[in-house]
């Protein structure tokens, strides 16, 4: 699907449909049409009950005319409307005209001269964003996305960076949606390789014996289980013919698929488990964006892959293990995996002394249960960094909500009888407490922010420009920080 600007004017377009983003009550953009359509829209919102609020639709069949039909796209209340207003409403008129087999449209926006930059970029990602379907093993006959959408006055610019992050985070979505049986360590492992081949990264993938020897013996103690071995993933980003202006880690929790070990989970908590791989798929995008506009910073993006199977083979309950940093780990709970994991994958980047770490993880049920399906549990040792972070998010239109690690008597929870740590920390407060755990792995100095997706990296229903299924949550918040650190 094409998306570019159009400069002429727009009674001048010949094409399948127009769409008229519209704020309530305010439909002075359909005086833009020419004059035989802008007609038949009157006499449409004359009796039709449309009022433009965000989320409605009303389409105007205009057969005969310049074009086929008109949609009308409410955004709500102007004093209200923001850069994720416009892309949740790209969103509602790109479903709408993909499932009307629309192949050509132009986009109008309420506003007076060029969108520019930062609104050309949010109605491209909305657009590509909504027109995500992952339908790989579905057979029969698909709605294509329309084959050429054009904004009115857009940004080229801006265009072009929305259809990289947009595309980056679909990326992400067909990884998280792919099951435990093709994707899993190894095969991960080898599409991390396939994108550095194909975007000239550079790529180190260390198989199981590797990672003992490296004495990541906590990885390797999750993926014993396995008849898959763990991988461990190192990828590189350095921009060509620019100076990195920040070093920065991104970690990505890599799970391929979570049977919660020896501590099974139950079945209804089993299903969907190949999104545990959420924090993986987005690190995996993040680069591959980042290399295609060449930002100016140095990027390292860490998965250590594993598989949480039960077998003769398997990590058990009170199992004590050395993690790469030294720090001795006693087990509570299988199930509780991400975080042992984790435990070498911070350490390891905590060794390439970046500027900052970022991690990614669908970690606890917990942070679920605290903040809703919806939003991401964000955990930092740098107030600065944290709030870069949040910011960044309020601009990607992705929710995160910051919670606290200074509760020394909560850190307590996580002490144990005979090591250094627990890997679990009760019921009250999971979601910190294992927080607080991934954070003995942290170097010191080392600005980190964690984000825990467990509840918007997986959605179990269509809203604004998510799908059901893998959402990609987390890929355009770490690329808007990143190019706040370009700008």
């Amino acid at each position: 699907m094409k998306v570019e600007a159009y400069g002429d004017e727009v009674k001048s377009f010949r094409g399948d449909a127009v769409v008229l983003f519209v704020y309530e009550e305010d439909f002075r953009p359909v005086s833009r049409l020419a004059k035989g359509l802008a007609g038949r829209v009157r006499k449409t919102l004359a009796v039709e009950p449309f009022k433009g609020k965000e989320g409605e639709l009303l389409k105007v069949p205009t057969p005969g005319l310049s074009v086929n039909r008109v949609y009308l796209v409410g955004l709500g209340k102007r004093e209200k409307a923001g850069e994720d207003t416009f892309r949740r409403a790209a969103a509602v008129a790109v479903r709408r005209l993909k499932s009307d087999r629309v192949k050509d449209a132009l986009l109008v926006l309420p506003r007076r001269g060029e969108p520019g930059f930062e609104l050309s970029k949010a109605v491209t990602e909305g657009l590509i964003l909504g027109a995500y379907a992952f339908e790989k093993y579905k057979s029969g006959e698909k709605k294509p996305a329309p084959e050429k959408l054009l904004i009115y006055r857009g940004d080229a610019k801006g265009i072009k960076t929305g259809r990289v992050f947009a595309e980056a985070q679909n990326y992400a979505r067909d990884l998280v949606n792919e099951p435990g049986n093709v994707i899993n360590p190894v095969t991960l492992a080898k599409e991390a390789e396939r994108l550095a081949k194909e975007l000239g990264l550079e790529c180190k993938v260390y198989d199981e014996t590797q990672i003992k020897e490296m004495g990541m013996n906590a990885l390797y103690a999750v993926g014993q289980g396995s008849a898959t071995p763990p991988r461990f993933i190192h990828l590189t980003y350095k921009p060509k013919r620019r100076k990195a202006k920040e070093k920065v880690v991104l970690v990505g929790k890599g799970l391929t698929f979570d049977s919660g070990g020896l501590n099974v989970k139950p079945g209804d908590y089993m299903r969907h488990m190949k999104s545990d791989k959420s924090g993986a798929c987005a690190v995996l995008a993040v680069l591959k964006a980042a290399a295609e506009l060449n930002l100016p910073v140095e990027l390292h993006g860490i998965i250590a892959a594993a598989e949480n199977m039960p077998d003769g083979r398997a990590y058990r309950p009170d199992d004590i293990i050395k993690a790469k940093n030294g720090k001795f780990i006693e087990i509570d709970n299988t199930d509780a995996e991400g975080r042992v994991t984790m435990a070498d994958a911070l350490s390891y980047a905590s060794e390439l002394k970046p500027d900052k770490i970022i991690d990614l993880a669908t970690l606890t049920g917990a942070c679920i249960v605290a903040l809703g399906e919806y939003t991401a549990g964000l955990f930092t040792n740098d107030e600065r960094f944290g709030r870069a972070i949040k910011e960044a998010a309020k601009r990607a239109g992705e929710r995160v909500w910051e919670l606290p690690l200074d509760d020394e008597r909560l850190r307590k929870k996580i002490k144990a009888p005979q090591a250094d740590l627990l890997n679990t920390g009760g019921r009250y407060g999971g979601a910190i407490t294992a927080a607080m755990f991934l954070q003995e792995f942290v170097g010191e100095g080392i600005p980190w922010v964690h984000l825990d997706v467990a509840g918007p990296a997986w959605s179990k229903e269509e809203y604004a420009y998510t799908p059901k299924g893998g959402t990609g949550f987390g890929v355009r918040t770490c690329l808007e920080y990143l190019r706040g650190v370009s700008s």
